[in-house]
């Protein structure tokens, strides 16, 4: 997108108040300002339902005809998924180019992909989109657009794939489909290795722009990309943590969004399975937002609609050195478990870190165990796995209390004490 881009926001508001209206409308309007354009208008129309024609009613498009020639904007965004008739029908009726938040999301999606895998998830999430799109999206983005480089909605295979007819577009669908597949195999083959080594995962989850990636540096001492921007992170990252002495793997995953377009939750599911097949989930949660209950809800449908409802879950408040005065107190008072820190400044990090450790500890089996001395590496690795509950160095070795994996409980077992000493029957 260009940033000389000029855009203007369409609302229909159908249900809620008046707050929800305007806080779904600022959303759209950041992520304009993520894609890089700039908003110049705002519209909102009270209806029952979207018109079905042309989403806002010929009235009101006629009204927008007006707006888009005083203004001089470039783009009309609306916040919904327009069919492919409302697509047309609006953009003939207003002479500019009209996208929807569906397609605003996936050009923000475009600019940030820097992997191989993440580039083909955006670029399958996009086809899937065009497909039934492909004549609107033609006229609506053969309008004027805003600057050089094509403007919103017109990267990655937006500018030579709308043209294209269905056969070729399906044809390079399955094309990356067999490209991610493989790359899918790949991604589940790492974690089985992850989880064969004994070593529990935790997965940073939640809405976009929470600081998740900061958190995950201020956890492990990471040096991972953070911008104050939507969506910044597409490509997990996952590095190693060690909470209450034991080694954890921590990965940061996409931001979710209000309303995150279906073809993105299908394209980016691969992706997301590092959520649903963590032991542990950090539902990360930008305490200085203006609704963060809000965006836990959205954060924990998605969640729920991939699969992962049963994942154990920790509420975290980050940003608290940003939030307004009585903002934690109300986010406690609905999340009373929810762990304050700030990523920034650090407070709160060993609390959450116990408080991990706890969680955790929970899984594998408590043994009660004398290791000789020249046992050393053993020692390293249930430090390691499991989890040390209480340690003693003795004249014959270390005795300790520990919880360990199953498959680590069966290395152990030969040096179990039994309720009669060592060597006991």
């Amino acid at each position: 997108m260009s940033s000389t881009e000029r855009v203007m926001l369409v609302g229909v508001w159908t249900s809620g108040t008046a707050e929800d209206a305007a806080g779904d409308l600022a959303e759209l309007a950041a992520l304009v300002e993520a894609a890089g354009a700039e908003v110049v208008h705002e519209v909102v129309q009270r209806r029952d339902k979207p018109d079905p024609a042309t989403y806002i009613g010929s009235g009101k498009a006629a009204e927008l005809t007006g707006l888009v020639a005083d203004l001089e904007v470039d783009t009309i965004v609306c916040d919904g998924e327009l069919s492919p008739a409302q697509l047309v029908r609006l953009a003939d009726l207003v002479d500019a180019k009209v996208i929807d938040r569906t397609a605003l999301i996936l050009d923000i999606f475009a600019q940030r992909a820097t992997s191989r895998e993440g580039r083909a998830q955006v670029a399958l999430a996009q086809m899937q989109y065009m497909m039934p799109r492909l004549r609107g999206l033609g006229r609506s983005l053969s309008r004027l657009s805003g600057g050089s480089g094509g403007g919103l909605a017109t990267r990655g295979p937006g500018e030579t794939k709308i043209e294209t007819d269905r056969r070729r577009l399906r044809d390079n669908m399955e094309s990356v489909r067999r490209e991610l597949e493989q790359m899918e195999n790949g991604r589940a083959l790492r974690r089985k290795r992850r989880r064969g080594s004994n070593i529990p995962s935790v997965a940073l989850a939640g809405y976009t722009n929470a600081g998740k990636s900061s958190l995950l540096n201020r956890l492990t001492g990471a040096d991972v990309l953070v911008k104050d921007a939507l969506f910044a992170t597409l490509d997990p990252t996952v590095r190693r943590v060690r909470a209450g002495g034991r080694v954890c793997t921590l990965t940061d995953t996409v931001g979710f969004v209000s309303r995150l377009p279906h073809h993105l939750v299908d394209a980016f599911r691969s992706t997301l399975e590092e959520v649903t097949e963590a032991d542990l989930v950090l539902h990360v949660v930008d305490s200085s937002h203006p609704d963060p209950l809000r965006q836990i809800e959205t954060v924990r449908a998605v969640i729920g609609d991939i699969g992962g409802a049963g994942v154990p879950e920790i509420l975290v408040a980050n940003k608290a050195d940003a939030a307004p005065e009585g903002a934690l107190e109300r986010l406690l008072a609905a999340e009373p478990a929810a762990e304050v820190v700030s990523a920034r400044t650090g407070a709160g990090v060993d609390r959450l870190l116990d408080r991990v450790a706890e969680r955790l500890s929970g899984t594998g089996l408590q043994m009660e165990l004398l290791l000789p001395y020249t046992e050393g590496g053993l020692l390293t690795r249930i430090h390691d796995e499991g989890t040390v509950l209480r340690e003693e160095h003795t004249g014959t070795g270390v005795r300790l209390t520990a919880r360990v994996p199953e498959r680590l409980a069966a290395e152990v077992e030969p040096h179990r004490e039994r309720q009669d000493g060592p060597g006991g029957p």
